[in-house]
């Protein structure tokens, strides 16, 4: 599940974000994002391969500089609906762009001959867009929730789980029966 490395900075920022502040939550995904950045390039990573990673760098900056600049921000109690919606816009200008953030991260265990198959390159599309949806609801449920019951702390909880855990579910699964169903 190398795809859940990437999301540690966002998971981590909206445990810190809700628990103390957003200013140290915003810190917290900096420091764990551009550590990852750091590592992966390190280690030979190429650019399509930490897309969420250099995303998360630069969200968790400007989130940062917003958050110390202006502590009490009327969008203080939005950053997590924030966050997931950063990440959304991420998943779908990729897809715009033709360039799946999951293809650099399935062809980290794909071999090559693959990497351009019609089938494996139709899996990460529809991988990314179920995570760009999820992302979607999961913004925009926490946009409402934390307009209409900020103190829902089970509801909230419950709503940033399933944003990550659902979208993860189908990632692991989604290959193995779009690859038998295609008769591969």
């Amino acid at each position: 599940m190398s795809h859940v490395r990437g999301f540690v900075p966002w998971i981590a920022f909206v445990v810190v974000a809700t628990r103390t502040d957003w200013r140290y939550g915003a810190l917290t995904g900096l420091v764990l994002a551009g550590g990852l950045l750091v590592a992966d390039r390190r280690a030979g990573r190429r650019w399509d391969e930490i897309v969420i990673e250099t995303s998360g760098v630069a969200f968790f900056a400007v989130l940062g500089t917003l958050a110390l600049a202006a502590p009490d921000s009327p969008l203080r109690p939005y950053a997590p609906a924030l966050s997931l919606a950063w990440l959304a816009a991420t998943a779908w200008i990729s897809l715009a762009i033709r360039r799946p953030f999951t293809l650099g991260i399935a062809r980290r265990s794909a071999p090559r001959e693959v990497w351009d198959e019609p089938l494996f390159l139709r899996i990460n599309r529809v991988i990314t867009t179920v995570w760009a949806i999820a992302f979607t609801l999961t913004a925009a449920a926490l946009a409402v929730l934390l307009t209409h019951a900020p103190d829902a702390a089970a509801a909230i909880i419950t709503v940033k789980i399933a944003g990550f855990t659902l979208p993860a579910l189908f990632t692991a699964r989604y290959p193995a029966a779009a690859t038998a169903r295609a008769g591969v």
